[in-house]
């Protein structure tokens, strides 16, 4: 398995090619003075529907950048190093599943930011690691649960945070959902438990392994019974009798043969 963890340079480069290009995008607003608000999501309008694909690279201030800027970073290294094979489709279909959840049941208004793709990773790299059961990536998520565990508080709806600055839970929401579910889809074979032993096996019959039939429910040794033979036992066949037919011929004496004296 250990082969499976390689440091490559898509693990700089992705994190990093991502965050950059988030930066540039607001550097574009900036720089120009653009409104790209207006292109992210606006739940359950025609129009809206664009953000599902923009939203994650528009935000509001360079507060919010910065604040979204540090865990992808990290979100996004840890998922090429260990999940490079799924890295790929984890952010794509991330990115559209999150967004059309957050489209579907969002508030009137505008949802921006790429902190609903944070909650996918965070959500893929947690539970992917507890399915795997695999030690190394159990303690990635136990690490990640650590770290970014306060982020599940932000899946539900803050009342008393209003104004420009209100936070989109329900974009949190869809991508911690669409985190789980991702991780339930796409599968991890290289990291599966090679079975050396017959008791590892899922069908294993302790009542069917000679050695376990030497131990009682208690876990006592015991010994095995023996079976009692047939005292009687069937005759064999005196004769043998053939598959296919066969045909006898008697054939006469020509010879005349003189018969031997007794």
């Amino acid at each position: 398995m250990e082969k499976h963890f390689k440091f490559t340079n898509s693990v700089i480069g992705l994190p990093l090619f991502f965050v950059v290009f988030l930066w540039f995008v607001f550097w574009l607003e900036i720089r120009f003075d653009f409104d790209f608000v207006q292109n992210g999501i606006y739940p359950r309008t025609f129009s809206g529907l664009q953000g599902i694909f923009f939203s994650p690279f528009i935000h509001a201030d360079m507060e919010h950048l910065y604040n979204n800027s540090v865990p992808l970073l990290i979100l996004l290294a840890a998922l090429q190093f260990f999940y490079a094979e799924q890295s790929v489709k984890v952010i794509g279909y991330g990115i559209l599943v999150s967004g059309c959840i957050t489209w579907v049941i969002g508030r009137d208004n505008y949802h921006i930011g790429a902190s609903g793709l944070i909650y996918v990773l965070f959500s893929f790299v947690f539970f992917k690691g507890i399915q795997t059961k695999y030690n190394r990536l159990v303690a990635l998520s136990l690490a990640v649960i650590v770290v970014y565990g306060g982020l599940v508080w932000y899946v539900f709806p803050s009342p008393e945070i209003t104004g420009n600055k209100s936070i989109s839970w329900e974009g949190h929401l869809g991508g911690l959902l669409t985190g789980f579910f991702l991780s339930l889809v796409y599968k991890t074979p290289e990291y599966k438990k090679v079975i050396k032993y017959d008791w590892e096996r899922p069908d294993f019959d302790p009542s069917e392994d000679k050695f376990m039939q030497r131990f009682d429910a208690d876990g006592n040794f015991v010994n095995i019974p023996k079976i009692e033979e047939n005292e009687e036992q069937e005759e064999l066949s005196t004769f043998y009798i053939p598959s296919f037919p066969v045909v006898y011929e008697i054939v006469t004496n020509e010879k005349n043969e003189s018969k031997p004296e007794s």
